[in-house]
């Protein structure tokens, strides 16, 4: 695993062996780090919160033969520009596809862990024709029902409506993300890679950009979840991937069962919600499968 660096957070942690630019795509002045061949199959990776693209560190440092591996800063977060908007989520699904566009490509597949998945998810339903398959990382899948999500609802209570309402004083102030979500969500995980995380929310933008994800969920997307669910059918093959030891997201919310997909499988693994630091082999196993299986695709 790359090594946790230390000192202030002003600019982005050292990884080895990646290229790091800034891209306009549709108002958002993205942060991108990449690795691997120019010409491999790209690879877009999307972080969560509290995090940034150091989350796939490993991948990025060590990336899979034949893949070029593409992470951004979603907007707002980590050293990318804000958004142009309330961070909606379908917005920020077509503000990637717009760095997809920027980037020129045109099919790709798509990586998405927290919030990054749930945007995967928009982009899969939105824009199917782009990406080639999916892997889902401690996630919900969007097709819920009020009797699917209410038993798990306490677990997003706990949390959410903070980070929604005084949660820029919260990050910029205290030690809440340290003390808090991360040694709730993830007691092992070492406290020097927990902190280049939690410095970045001392930034007034990452701050602003994590409470609009939560204060945008509360007020419009969990209501319309409530009110009409999802019904548009996936078409890409998605594989999830759930660390059973996830506090924040039952493994429930992400069955099978309820899946409305033509191809969709969940792995129960171990680990918890934050399975890309905590069990990157499984992450990479998942990807070079999903690469695998989908390689006619790229014919």
């Amino acid at each position: 695993m790359a090594a946790a660096p230390t000192g202030p957070r002003a600019n982005p942690p050292a990884i080895a062996g990646v290229k790091r630019s800034f891209v306009e795509a549709r108002g958002v002045r993205f942060h991108v780090t990449e690795s691997g061949p120019a010409n491999g199959r790209p690879v877009i990776a999307l972080h969560g919160w509290p995090q940034h693209h150091w989350a796939y560190r490993d991948l990025l440092a060590d990336p899979p033969d034949g893949l070029r591996i593409i992470v951004p800063d979603l907007p707002g977060y980590g050293w990318s520009g804000p958004a142009p908007h309330r961070w909606t989520k379908e917005d920020v699904a077509a503000d990637v596809i717009a760095l997809a566009d920027a980037l020129g490509l045109d099919r790709f597949l798509l990586v998405g862990h927290d919030w990054g998945g749930f945007i995967g998810y928009l982009m899969v339903l939105g824009a199917p024709e782009r990406i080639d398959g999916y892997l889902a990382l401690n996630i919900a899948h969007p097709w819920q029902t009020p009797r699917t999500f209410t038993p798990h609802l306490w677990r997003f209570l706990l949390y959410q409506p903070f980070v929604a309402s005084i949660g820029v004083p919260l990050q910029l102030r205290t030690d809440y993300l340290e003390k808090v979500i991360f040694r709730m969500a993830a007691p092992t995980l070492d406290r020097d890679v927990v902190r280049v995380y939690t410095e970045r929310f001392r930034d007034p933008v990452a701050a602003r950009a994590a409470r609009d994800t939560y204060r945008t969920f509360l007020t419009r997307e969990l209501p319309a979840i409530a009110r009409h669910g999802e019904r548009r059918r996936a078409t890409v093959p998605i594989r999830a991937l759930f660390g059973e030891g996830d506090t924040a997201i039952s493994p429930a919310l992400a069955s099978e069962r309820t899946a409305l997909a033509d191809d969709y499988t969940l792995e129960i693994s171990g680990g918890g919600h934050f399975i890309v630091d905590e069990r990157p082999d499984l992450v990479r196993d998942g990807l070079r499968s999903l690469a695998a299986e989908t390689a006619a695709a790229t014919g």
